[in-house]
């Protein structure tokens, strides 16, 4: 059960308050990002009356920031808090740092590049970079979220974690595979996890979309935690050995490059 976060008894300066209510009303939905979050929930959550968080939630949607689902009722964030999610994922993340090689992945290979990073227990879609072959796959578009495990990336995260944190996230997505991914039970999911750890690699032989195939491979930090996933998609015909096996190469390249970009930048002082 998620803590509650009382927002009514901060002390900040003068003609701010609602400015810290809001943003922190607009964390508490962005946190919610599967199932979106019922105004009960936030007021739970806040400790504000209904009144004030119909308001504060107005504002916010007004703005772009967060949305409301028609039939639901439910909120989630808005298209413009994508918009600035992609920003500031540029400076912070980890897509700056690995343009370069997604543009020359799809260069090379033809086929569409992805970067994807961990998001709890889903993987998010930072990028997506097309290649020039005219037959292309749309399974996973940027911005999209999948289960961890579902998707070649998203798979190659989901097996560089420890035992027990891979079973912690299938735990977490068990109804969620369930009733939308029949393809992948919990059972396969471990035995792909194996797979894939010792592969090297992890592949997607359509089980998300037919015809829609992916290799991926995972990306560490420089104190070598997980921190994303590299990956590529193209139909079956293009997925097959000897091929298969040359995209593998260059994912793995392309993932060396990367992490040798991280470093770096982790190893240099801060600018001043």
């Amino acid at each position: 059960m998620e803590r509650q976060v009382d927002i009514t008894d901060a002390d900040p300066p003068a003609g701010s308050q609602s400015v810290d209510r809001a943003l922190a009303l607009l964390g508490m939905v962005g946190r919610c990002t599967d199932d979106g979050a019922s105004l009960a929930e936030l007021v739970a959550r806040s400790g504000l009356n209904k009144s004030t968080l119909r308001r504060l939630l107005l504002a916010l949607m007004r703005n772009g920031m967060v949305e409301q689902n028609t039939e639901s009722r439910r909120y989630y964030l808005g298209s413009e808090a994508y918009v600035l999610g992609t920003f500031a994922a540029r400076r912070h993340g980890l897509l700056e740092p690995s343009l370069e090689t997604l543009k020359r992945l799809a260069q090379e290979t033809g086929d569409a590049a992805f970067l994807s990073v961990p998001r709890g227990p889903s993987a998010l879609c930072l990028h997506r970079e097309d290649g020039t072959y005219p037959i292309r796959s749309y399974a996973l578009l940027a911005g999209g979220m999948h289960p961890l495990g579902v998707g070649a990336g998203s798979l190659a995260m989901l097996a560089a974690l420890p035992d027990t944190q891979v079973e912690a996230m299938l735990e977490l997505n068990a109804t969620r595979l369930t009733e939308d991914y029949p393809l992948l039970p919990l059972q396969e999911l471990r035995s792909r996890v194996t797979q894939s750890r010792a592969q090297g690699y992890a592949l997607n032989p359509g089980l998300v979309v037919a015809d829609s195939w992916g290799l991926g491979v995972a990306l560490r930090g420089p104190d070598g935690e997980m921190v994303g996933a590299l990956s590529l998609a193209a139909i079956e015909s293009r997925m097959q050995p000897p091929r298969r096996d040359a995209l593998v190469a260059q994912l793995q390249t392309g993932a060396r490059t990367i992490e040798t970009i991280l470093a770096r930048l982790h190893a240099a002082p801060p600018r001043t």
